[in-house]
């Protein structure tokens, strides 16, 4: 930590002293928390390949014309050249933002749909169409088709905890899945395509804000909206109702009205459970991405939709 500490100090040119404490961390990276001098920061180290230049490009204009709707999001900071990404010596890469401290938003509050549903609204209302992923190529297959049968073979074959559920999973993904399919190019726009409730925490005055912006990409509303209420209330109709009627009521623009609009919550779910079972197994993986994978499938499986659950969303927009 220490050597990751005095590199920021001499890229970000800090002078004084500089002490750091452990934040939270996601699949593909940890927060540290920096204090330098008055200043506190939020220094995000991922551990995968980073977002490119064009990506890191598009998030900042972006969550630009996001906090002109209204929506509060973490000011990003470049290092004494210009950077918004540096590389640390250690083959990791460094981003900068103000700290804002955060807590989780309740989803069981009453006002929490609609404060959602509000947020969600500003966010597509203010971004703009958005044909490609950022470096010019064609949308990413993440969020809008689902692994082979024969791709989970190894997985399905681990001894651990979630293998049995997850065997037992496997045998219902191909009516669960059918409904996936490619958006329509002409519905795409930019989308934060990541606004689990790690993403979307409660600020010091209660105010929704908007962190993590490096799945920033092209989708199209309805499926993020879908994918929004079965992250925040996939076990709670009248919540997902809630949220829904708000977004409406914001002047959102997209709206659920078949199976494919469900594409996006159920591929992310299904591919993000392959990437995490191999780690999970993976005997050269780092213990600590191990453990947290583990913890991610026990959490994962359990709330996967299911085909009559679909319907039942699908009926409650209508």
């Amino acid at each position: 930590m220490e050597g990751l500490i005095a590199y920021a100090r001499e890229a970000f040119g800090w002078d004084g002293d500089v002490t750091a404490s452990l934040g939270p961390r996601g699949a593909l990276g940890q927060i540290w928390r920096l204090e330098v001098g008055h200043e506190r920061y939020a220094l995000k180290e991922t551990f995968a390949e980073p977002a490119s230049g064009a990506l890191i490009a598009t998030e900042l204009a972006f969550a630009r014309r996001a906090a002109d709707a209204g929506v509060r999001v973490p000011a990003a900071h470049p290092d004494r050249e210009g950077r918004y990404l540096v590389t640390t010596p250690g083959g990791t890469w460094l981003r900068l933002y103000d700290w804002v401290d955060l807590r989780p938003v309740s989803p069981s509050a009453p006002a929490t749909p609609g404060e959602l549903g509000t947020l969600l609204a500003r966010l597509h209302r203010c971004a703009p169409a958005m044909k490609s992923e950022a470096d010019g190529g064609p949308p990413a297959s993440w969020y809008d088709r689902v692994p082979a049968p024969h791709e989970w073979a190894e997985v399905a074959r681990a001894e651990a905890t979630w293998a049995a559920p997850l065997r037992e999973r496997l045998a219902t993904l191909p009516e669960l899945c059918a409904a996936v399919t490619s958006a329509d190019p002409a519905d795409l726009i930019t989308c934060h395509r990541d606004l689990h409730p790690d993403n979307v925490l409660a600020g010091p005055g209660g105010e929704l804000v908007v962190v993590d912006w490096d799945n920033v990409g092209p989708a199209t509303p309805a499926r993020e909206l879908a994918s929004a209420m079965f992250d925040w209330f996939g076990g709670d109709p009248d919540a997902m109702r809630g949220l829904y009627d708000a977004y409406v009521d914001e002047g959102g623009p997209g709206r659920i009205t078949g199976p494919a609009d469900f594409s996006m919550a159920l591929a992310t779910r299904v591919n993000f459970l392959l990437v995490q079972s191999r780690v999970a197994i993976d005997p050269e993986a780092e213990p600590r991405h191990r453990e947290w994978a583990e913890r991610e499938m026990d959490e994962m499986l359990p709330i996967l939709p299911t085909v009559r659950h679909l319907a039942d969303v699908l009926e409650l927009t209508r």
